[in-house]
């Protein structure tokens, strides 16, 4: 007749501790497994159906490269000057920024881009608009040509606007309006109800 273990101190009532200690190891080490290999296969399957990849390590944004400094016009020696050299040229600053007060490349106004083209080919001219107004032979409007000076007056009063003619009714000017040198015609619209005057300057 076999007896049933007496429990000791530190047994739990009601279970045999030759029994409980088998059983508990066996079921934890299936658990863990059993854990284990879940985890594998939930992580498995979630990268596969999202098509997760490492991502590379964030790095931090680089400065922007400064933009390049705004090459001055050059005017080969011994150039003829006319107006449709007048005019190519003033139509090469296309683009450049308005500045009040400015007089090279870096920013022009008004009267600063007439002053810097008509420079290029050893023609001095006044700084301002109101003085520039003075200089060379008043024309009609409808003899305009290549080259000649066209100016407005926007508020209605004394001239305070000059561009250079490119031919037909276009010109290239410096408006503060949309901030750049740009081509614009003076036949209709702003301009053409502000036109003032025209001055054709003579390289003599």
């Amino acid at each position: 007749m076999v007896l049933p273990d007496v429990p000791r101190a530190g047994d739990r009532p009601g279970f045999s501790r030759s029994l409980l200690v088998p059983i508990s190891h066996d079921m934890n080490r299936r658990a863990v497994a059993g854990i284990a290999l879940g985890v594998a296969i939930v992580t498995a399957g979630a990268c596969a159906s999202r098509g997760v990849r490492p991502e590379p390590f964030p790095t931090p944004p680089t400065a922007p490269e400064p933009a390049p400094e705004p090459t001055p016009l050059s005017v080969p020696r011994g150039a003829t000057t006319d107006g449709f050299t007048i005019a190519t040229a003033a139509l090469q600053l296309q683009g450049i920024p308005y500045r009040l007060g400015g007089t090279d490349v870096h920013g022009f106004d008004c009267s600063g881009l007439v002053q810097y083209v008509f420079a290029l080919y050893g023609i001095a001219l006044p700084r301002v608009v109101h003085d520039q107004y003075r200089v060379g032979r008043r024309i009609r409007v409808d003899d305009l040509e290549p080259g000649d000076l066209v100016f407005f007056s926007p508020d209605g009063d004394d001239v305070s606007h000059v561009g250079i003619v490119i031919g037909g009714d276009r010109f290239v000017h410096a408006p503060n309006s949309r901030g750049v040198v740009r081509v614009d015609s003076f036949a209709s619209g702003y301009w053409g109800e502000h036109i003032a005057g025209a001055r054709r300057i003579s390289s003599d």
